[in-house]
């Protein structure tokens, strides 16, 4: 079974790490690629492409003009957004570092699929993002099978066909148009009480998803089935909302 969760924006390249072993990512050269052609974007063009501010737009000008020297940190230390809180990974032990390496992916932009031990350097450059090198219009195209096939080849490896897909629509396109023959894949909705009924709550879900990674690793899930008992913050799977492939967690 392997967890797939999406970056995030806000970094963290501050905070002391844990004692660890970095690994390398295994698209480390698609990720110097990229960087060194968005090195040749304007800040305009990012401003623009990024819908983001003037202030941000220079930050990642800067960071893809000197990506090559910039420090590195393990992704599972280094993206600090909600999915990353709710993740808590810095109370991990080693063996629930361990377990995370072995069975939570990280969909990037720039690196295309992260384990979370993978040296990463810092970046913004979302999966739908419409530009890319060559003739592809989005990341989305230019990553084309790559992504899908890594992650097939780790599946077969652990000698699993379990997606859980923790990971915005934005990142899951990146599977979707290539997912693993064979795969098996579990979307995770989170739902909560709300004034009307239930109501998506995206600060929640989000924070939501880590925390179902976390429940994973902390209690070393291998079989799908038992994310079912997953209760953390109030949430409870909810059977009647839920088919065979898509599986609801209600606050209440």
């Amino acid at each position: 079974m392997i967890a797939l969760l999406s970056p995030a924006k806000t970094l963290d390249y501050e905070r002391p790490l844990p004692t660890l072993t970095q690994t390398a990512p295994r698209f480390a050269d698609e990720a110097a690629f990229l960087a060194e052609r968005a090195a040749k974007l304007s800040r305009r063009k990012l401003m623009a492409l990024m819908s983001i501010s003037d202030k941000l737009a220079a930050l990642n000008v800067a960071r893809y003009r000197d990506f090559a020297e910039a420090p590195e940190r393990p992704a599972l230390f280094a993206f600090a957004g909600d999915v990353y809180t709710g993740l808590e990974a810095r109370s991990f032990d080693d063996a629930a570092i361990g377990f995370a390496q072995d069975h939570v992916r990280i969909l990037s932009g720039l690196y295309g699929l992260l384990r979370p031990l993978d040296a990463i350097r810092p970046y913004r450059l979302e999966m739908g993002t419409h530009w890319a090198p060559g003739r592809a219009k989005t990341l989305v195209r230019w990553w084309g099978t790559r992504i899908g096939d890594l992650l097939g080849e780790e599946l077969a490896a652990e000698g699993s066909t379990a997606i859980v897909n923790l990971a915005s629509q934005e990142y899951w396109a990146a599977i979707a148009q290539a997912t693993p023959a064979r795969a098996e894949v579990y979307t995770i909705e989170f739902m909560e009480d709300g004034p009307k009924g239930l109501r998506f709550n995206s600060f929640a879900a989000k924070r939501a998803r880590g925390m179902m990674a976390r429940y994973i690793c902390e209690h070393r899930l291998t079989d799908v089935a038992a994310l079912k008992g997953f209760d953390s913050d109030g949430y409870a799977f909810d059977a009647a909302a839920s088919d065979d492939h898509r599986w609801r967690f209600v606050r209440r």
